[in-house]
């Protein structure tokens, strides 16, 4: 049987976060302050530092919530039932949507580098979307749908172009325009490497 108090402190740390990702998503880092986010979620500064050391570790944990929810979306497209071509190009599809989230692409892609540090927002970019790039092309190759060709490096070149067509969607004055035409492009190199 769960404690109350438990219950209470994960509300608290949740309300904490969502509150976080709100405002960050509106204001960024720098325009967003601690008393806002204790606030906005009806807590005191006091509860905040109990759960976070300062804003940086509050920012991470709101980085962490936005990549989270964009990872179990994919991934339950990757596992799914449709065939590995189709998933493939389905989990394409979700990134792409995930790249005109405003709370994605203020968080994940134009904040976190700067706050994080970029080295450790590689690190976390690659311990959540790298795996997902590189079983899915594992897939294609077991399924026969693409030609074997070195999983790590191809893989690694994929997530490369991923991440710049990430930058690319959110830094546009038209993100739908280019989002439709980076995800057109994508399934077209995909497609050399499709077998006939």
């Amino acid at each position: 049987m769960r404690s109350r108090r438990l219950d209470y402190s994960e509300s608290t740390r949740s309300a904490l976060v969502n509150s976080a990702v709100e405002l960050f998503t509106k204001r960024g880092y720098a325009g967003t302050s601690l008393d806002e986010i204790a606030k906005r979620a009806r807590v005191t500064k006091g509860a905040l530092y109990h759960h976070f050391s300062g804003k940086q570790a509050l920012f991470e944990a709101a980085f962490d919530s936005v990549e989270s929810a964009v990872y179990g979306r994919l991934e339950k497209i990757i596992n799914g039932t449709d065939a590995p071509w189709e998933r493939a190009l389905n989990a394409l599809n979700g990134f792409i949507k995930s790249c005109l989230d405003p709370e994605y692409q203020r968080i994940a892609i134009h904040e976190a580098p700067v706050v994080m540090g970029w080295e450790r927002w590689r690190e976390a970019e690659d311990r959540c979307s790298f795996g997902l790039v590189r079983d899915t092309l594992k897939a294609l190759i077991e399924a026969g749908e693409v030609d074997d060709v070195p999983v790590e490096i191809t893989a690694r070149l994929l997530f490369g172009a991923l991440s710049s067509a990430a930058i690319e969607i959110a830094s546009s004055a038209d993100p739908k325009k280019v989002g439709a035409e980076i995800e057109a492009l994508i399934v077209q190199l995909l497609g050399r490497l499709r077998r006939q």
